[in-house]
């Protein structure tokens, strides 16, 4: 291969989730996902159900992690919990994504572009992600939505300023060069060249926004600003839990194990693919 020759990848850009550490956490995230999917078939009960003299019970034959401070079963609210948590990471972060890689890629195309999205970036950056979820929250009230802008606005600067980074490197690469040289046009360029060079990178943080995701989730549902009762949420019931602990432990060993195995999972995940693209 030449300096003006495009590098090309001898293994598939996901094989780093078939072997290693890779794969166990794609089995991580995949079990509880499942887990979440079919929660009408899983679940004992329903999540709303308030079962007649079930108050607090610890685990038994009929109620696995026990029952809440209003008689519903526990286990069926994490099986639901894990649906809605899920349901909200993959549709905030993706979006996220999007709009912050569109932001990056056109920041690259002209300074002033450019200095206008690092200034809205470091606006954004400026509020940790639970100091703007309150700050949100007081504006356009608590809720899944409100959940799903937090995790958006997180996301923007990241991934916004990851292809930016990508696309810059990518565009002083010989064979870009030598591209334009030969009369290729700008956007085929882009769009053969440099964009598919510079998404390599998205994998990677895409696992890691997605274990943020569910932290956020979490952590908003359990101060109470995020999805809104008797809906459950994972950072909800724990939050339900806590005055209970010593009746019902396992009415927040549940859920907390849930969320620590979701966040490990994707972190998994995200080492899978940065491994891949390393080797």
């Amino acid at each position: 291969m030449t300096v003006l020759d495009e590098p090309v990848r001898t293994r598939t850009r996901w094989s780093g989730l078939t072997s290693g550490q890779g794969l166990v956490g794609v089995i991580i995230v995949g079990v509880i996902a499942l887990a979440g999917i079919f929660a009408p078939l899983l679940a004992p009960y329903d999540p709303l159900e308030q079962i007649s003299g079930a108050n607090l019970l610890a685990p038994n034959a009929d109620h696995w992690l026990g029952t809440d401070q209003v008689n519903r079963d526990v286990l069926s609210r994490v099986l639901y919990g894990i649906r809605i948590d899920l349901e909200i990471a993959f549709v905030a972060v993706p979006i996220g994504a999007i709009i912050g890689g569109l932001v990056g890629l056109v920041s690259t195309l002209h300074p002033a572009a450019d200095t206008a999205a690092q200034r809205i970036f470091d606006v954004v950056l400026a509020f940790p992600a639970l100091i703007l979820a309150i700050t949100l929250a007081a504006i356009i009230g608590p809720g899944a939505f409100t959940v799903g802008v937090v995790i958006v606005l997180a996301e923007l600067p990241i991934f916004g300023r990851l292809i930016r980074t990508s696309v810059l490197k990518v565009r002083e690469q010989p064979y870009v060069e030598a591209a334009e040289v030969i009369g290729a046009g700008k956007l085929f360029v882009l769009r053969t060249h440099v964009l598919p060079n510079s998404l390599e990178p998205i994998g990677v943080q895409v696992a890691l926004s997605l274990s943020l995701a569910v932290f956020v989730e979490s952590a908003m549902s359990f101060i109470g600003i995020g999805v809104r009762p008797p809906e459950p949420s994972l950072g909800s019931i724990i939050s339900d839990s806590i005055p209970n602990l010593d009746i019902n432990a396992a009415f927040a060993v549940g859920p907390l194990v849930v969320v620590a195995l979701l966040v490990l999972g994707f972190l998994l995940i995200a080492q899978g693919i940065g491994r891949e693209r390393r080797s």
